[in-house]
């Protein structure tokens, strides 16, 4: 019996406020993906411009700019608060589309200016939620607790892009916004079920105006750079975010309808089949042991870039989700790699500023996505994604080379077991 319970996938649940926070996230996630899939077909159809869909993947990561300031602010009021009221948010912005939807006034200006309302607050989401697991686990759990955290994203993008792209073609967009909006309600309620061990900063003699917000942002990017392992960490999480996830998430809605000549059920497809290959390593980093992080996250990204190498050549949309389902399960390994390095170094006090910083990275997803949608125009969609993959396989390995004394060597604290 001891030999099966070492390696339970179920072991954080068996902390309370872990029950409520996955289901949280995982309603959270459902909806996201369903948003997302849905609007950026609208888009794409309403307007024809692979320019236009690549800016409107792009406003729904301006927030990564102000992320910072939201690890500040979860450190202060406590990432349960705060997690809580940014799902409120969504809410409300979800209510107001299918308001417009349903009242028949919507029209892609609307969904431009929700969605960069959306972007500030969005993409803290995920650097939140690791600061309350980080929080609320103990320490001997977390590469599970964060591995089956991960899982509510990759469970998400299956059911939600599945279930996002029927409801759509089938009933349109007020019954499918119907859904997303009851979703990121009972989020937010779950969010508040938690009862999270937040503890207020240590007292010290200086006076509240020197403990600024400003100067605590510049106590954890400071904290950030001056820890190799932690830049080094962020670094592969801003390339990736350059040149991989624009591949693999926000040019979709153009790879299914241009290059596959497929409709939204083909889309649902594709998008979750990385979903897939993502949960199926989330699933396997829950249940083994002993692993050597730093080293998974070097060799799960250069997998990752090998596998789109191959997708951005494949002609059949089988052969695609074939390759996105591949590289859905290296990017879990290279995501939650990051995330336990991030969450491993830093002191409990500066874990929201040190996700901030994390986020700020998702910064590079809007830049490589403009930048592939004028590419796109100009030299192709096959180019432009062998001329992503190689430069981050490029990349990749400069980082790696600079910093192999933090992240190859064996005996590395970021490989500790």
């Amino acid at each position: 019996m001891s030999g099966l319970a070492r390696p339970s996938a179920l072991a954080p649940f068996r902390i309370r406020n872990y029950r409520y926070q996955w289901p949280a996230d995982l309603l959270t996630s459902w909806a996201f993906e369903m948003e997302t899939l849905i609007l950026g077909w609208y888009v794409l159809v309403e307007t024809k411009s692979v320019l236009l869909l690549t800016l409107f993947a792009s406003l729904t990561y301006i927030g990564t700019l102000i992320a910072p300031i939201f690890g500040v602010a979860g450190d202060r009021i406590g990432h349960r608060d705060l997690l809580a009221m940014m799902r409120a948010t969504y809410a409300v912005l979800a209510g107001t589309l299918l308001t417009l939807a349903l009242t028949g006034h919507l029209t892609p200006l609307y969904v431009f200016v929700i969605a960069a309302i959306m972007g500030l607050v969005r993409p803290s989401d995920l650097g939140v939620r690791g600061a309350l697991v980080a929080t609320i686990m103990p320490h001997d759990q977390l590469i599970g607790a964060i591995s089956i955290s991960r899982t509510t994203m990759d469970t998400a993008r299956i059911a939600g892009a599945l279930s996002g792209a029927a409801l759509f073609a089938a009933l349109g967009m007020g019954p499918a916004y119907i859904a997303i909006t009851g979703l990121y309600v009972l989020g937010t309620l779950l969010t508040l079920c938690v009862i999270a061990p937040w503890k207020p900063p240590a007292v010290d003699a200086s006076p509240p105006a020197v403990r600024s917000p400003i100067r605590d942002l510049k106590e954890g990017v400071v904290y950030v750079w001056t820890t190799p392992r932690m830049r080094a960490a962020i670094w592969i999480a801003f390339l990736a975010n350059l040149t991989a996830y624009p591949l693999s998430n926000g040019l979709l809605p153009y790879i299914a309808r241009e290059i596959y000549d497929t409709n939204q059920t083909g889309l649902g497809y594709l998008s979750a089949s990385f979903a897939i290959g993502s949960l199926a390593g989330s699933i396997l980093l829950s249940v083994i042991g002993g692993i050597r992080v730093a080293r998974l996250m070097i060799t799960s990204t250069v997998m990752w870039y090998a596998a789109l190498l191959v997708f951005v050549q494949m002609k059949t949309i089988s052969a695609a989700i074939a390759c996105l389902m591949f590289a859905g399960f290296a990017q879990s390994l290279t995501m939650i790699s990051i995330a336990v390095i991030l969450m491993r170094t830093a002191s409990e006090r500066f874990r929201g500023r040190v996700m901030g910083v994390r986020m700020l990275a998702i910064y590079s997803l809007p830049i490589g996505l403009l930048a592939a949608g004028s590419l796109i125009d100009q030299i192709g969609f096959a180019a432009t994604g062998t001329l992503y993959a190689a430069a981050g396989l490029a990349l990749i390995l400069s980082i790696v080379l600079h910093w192999r004394a933090d992240l190859w060597h064996l005996h590395a604290p970021a490989n500790a077991k």
